[in-house]
């Protein structure tokens, strides 16, 4: 059922051409150890301005909004949830219009699913998302990934983090080399 949902979603958006990519558990399960998700979590390459648009999306794919004041909600958390009643599978639309999510869009990995090409965000931005949310899921799906993927753009994680640290004034760079250094010692 997720599958079927998933490439109806990327298969609407393809055609409209609206620039995405699938992040969280879903580009995990790609990249990392299989595990059990029941969500899809996809990054639009647009901001609030495309919100009546991907309402009209989600709406053409028989999938519910969840809110009384859907637009409200996206506004402040630049997220729009919606769910398939049958399965209970959720949807989440993230809006953007950061460099970063525009770069990471075009960095993602098509992935064919059936007859849909689907696009994963790429290993490197997986492990930035995974980071940046930091519950200890996140970082065990991060030691899933480095594990199962030994050939991946270090300096590009490192520059990102070196950024998110900067303008949001965490420790994220930190988090990702203890996280290396655990590896590591295995």
């Amino acid at each position: 059922m997720l599958r079927r949902i998933l490439t109806r979603v990327a298969g609407k958006l393809n055609k409209i051409k609206i620039p995405y990519m699938v992040i969280g558990g879903q580009a995990t399960l790609i990249y990392g150890e299989p595990r059990l998700t029941k969500d899809i979590d996809i990054t639009l390459g647009i901001d609030l301005k495309g919100f009546d648009k991907i309402k009209m999306i989600i709406q053409n794919l028989n999938l519910k909004i969840p809110l009384k004041d859907p637009f409200k909600f996206t506004k402040k958390t630049y997220v729009l949830p919606a769910i398939d009643e049958k399965t209970g599978i959720r949807v989440d639309f993230i809006f953007s219009s950061s460099y970063y999510e525009k770069q990471a869009i075009k960095k993602g990995k098509w992935i064919k699913i059936g007859n849909t090409n689907v696009k994963f965000a790429s290993l490197e931005d997986v492990v930035i998302h995974k980071i940046i949310a930091g519950r200890p899921r996140d970082i065990e799906d991060i030691k899933g990934i480095l594990l199962k993927n030994r050939n991946y753009d270090k300096k590009y994680i490192e520059k990102w983090l070196k950024e998110f640290d900067r303008s949001l004034k965490r420790n994220y760079l930190r988090v990702f080399k203890k996280t290396i250094k655990e590896l590591n010692k295995k």
